[in-house]
């Protein structure tokens, strides 16, 4: 069955891609949704609802502390007065001004042991490896996943809670991880932080993890998954991942336990054949609202015609239907918002289109 979109805005955003298909878009609960941009040596801030209503000027703009690094996941305080970026070397936390307000100093991401540095910490040393950040959503911590110094040709990774205010290290949690890269998700019970690990072929690890004041409790969901951390949502007691490879959709309870299932769904009428590769699950998905999700099959011969926007019973991952847009297919990528609403992008026209379901 088909279900009528209904286009609520759309925006000329450079850039904007990395909405819809990388880690710059950033929620806080069900009144922040925001937009972290880098655009050349600057990292720009939008809030979204503010971009469609017409604003276009970023409504805080941050210089890159390392212009030549352009990896790690980095993160905006919820007033916007500082960033904290996820480097090579450090974590470091960012005023408007520019100025530097604190820095966390961790071992280099680069992959060769004992690899000297020249002392100019501009310099970035080969290799993709890089962790992230996260501040929490009352502003007083800062999660970030870090690496330490080798001991004995092997590093130890860290999951690190500082402190928003100076950079103290509060707790550390050893990860049994070598990452290739990694995300944050902050629960919106405001308590609880995820953080999912991705190691290449080797596979996807993923933590959850609460900080009281005094103690920090982690717990790793990894022996029966190699799933990516996709999605959560204030109204809705689980979260959502998606297989390394895309064959399914999991909801979740807190504690790992699965709540619901959705395997991939062809997108022609018929099952492919036995020698044609399985459709799969896009990795970017999510809570349309606390009822629905949204997620896209892509086609295994790269035929974007044949892509899908599923919707999605948010409790049972039933399929109540596909997604008809007006104008056709709009794109494999999309980035469910929350509040009933999800974006797409189109990367000819550097459009962001915000969609809705159209009333019955």
């Amino acid at each position: 069955m088909s279900i009528n979109a209904r286009l609520r805005g759309s925006v000329r955003l450079p850039g904007g891609h990395a909405l819809v298909n990388g880690f710059a878009f950033e929620s806080r609960g069900t009144d922040s949704r925001r937009a972290l941009l880098r655009n050349g040596h600057e990292l720009e801030v939008y809030d979204l609802d503010e971009v469609f209503a017409g604003e276009r000027a970023p409504g805080a703009v941050f210089p890159l502390p390392w212009p030549g690094w352009d990896h790690g996941v980095h993160s905006v305080s919820p007033d916007g007065t500082f960033a904290v970026f996820s480097g090579q070397r450090a974590v470091r936390a960012v005023g408007a001004g520019g100025e530097t307000l604190w820095e966390y100093r961790h071992a280099c991401w680069g992959p060769e042991i004992g690899h000297p540095h020249s002392g100019d910490e501009q310099e970035v040393c080969r290799g993709l490896e890089h962790g992230s950040c996260r501040v929490s959503d009352d502003g007083r911590l800062v999660w970030a996943h870090i690496v330490t110094e080798p001991e004995k040709d092997h590093w130890e990774e860290r999951w690190v809670v500082l402190d928003a205010l100076d950079g103290r290290e509060l707790a550390a949690l050893p990860l049994d991880s070598m990452a290739a890269g990694s995300h944050h998700l902050s629960h919106p019970d405001g308590v609880h932080m995820g953080l999912c690990i991705g190691m290449g072929q080797d596979g996807i690890l993923l933590y959850w993890a609460r900080w009281d004041g005094t103690e920090l409790t982690g717990w790793n969901l990894n022996e029966t998954m190699d799933r990516i951390l996709m999605d959560v949502h204030a109204g809705h007691e689980g979260f959502l991942t998606a297989e390394h490879y895309g064959a399914d959709l999991r909801l979740h309870a807190l504690d790992g336990a699965v709540l619901a299932e959705r395997p991939a769904e062809p997108t022609e009428p018929v099952e492919p054949a036995d020698d044609e590769d399985p459709h799969s699950w896009n990795y970017f998905c999510g809570f349309v609202d606390a009822g629905i999700v949204i997620g896209s099959t892509v086609d295994p011969d790269e035929d974007e015609e044949n892509n899908r926007h599923w919707i999605l019973d948010a409790h049972t991952l039933e399929i109540r239907g596909t997604v008809a847009y007006p104008q056709g297919p709009a794109g494999a990528e999309v980035r469910p918002l929350g509040d009933g609403t999800w974006l797409t992008y189109d990367a000819g026209t550097e459009t962001l289109n915000r969609w809705t379901l159209q009333p019955r």
